[in-house]
């Protein structure tokens, strides 16, 4: 097994090289969508809920509701088979 470098000229020595970016990536209609905000995905957010969670999970009062957190997941796994399935 190799050595670990130790000093800054032996990781300079090991690191890769800059190399010019050569990938392209081409973003859903979805994707696109969610990073225009549009629909609603402004970035914008509720301070005053922030603050009242942050609070209750200081006091050790916030509590998790895994029944809902599961449908959720559940709901968006569905709308995502249902989506690719509609695509083919």
């Amino acid at each position: 097994t190799p050595a670990t470098p130790r000093t800054a000229a032996d990781v300079a020595a090991v690191a890769p090289q800059a190399t010019e970016a050569s990938a392209q990536v081409a973003l859903s209609s979805t994707a696109a969508t969610l990073r225009s905000g549009a629909d609603g995905a402004s970035g914008d957010f509720d301070t005053a809920k922030v603050e009242r969670i942050q609070s209750a999970i200081d006091r050790g009062e916030f509590t998790v509701n895994a029944e809902a957190i599961a449908d959720k997941l559940i709901a968006n796994a569905a709308e995502v088979l249902n989506n690719s399935a509609a695509k083919s």
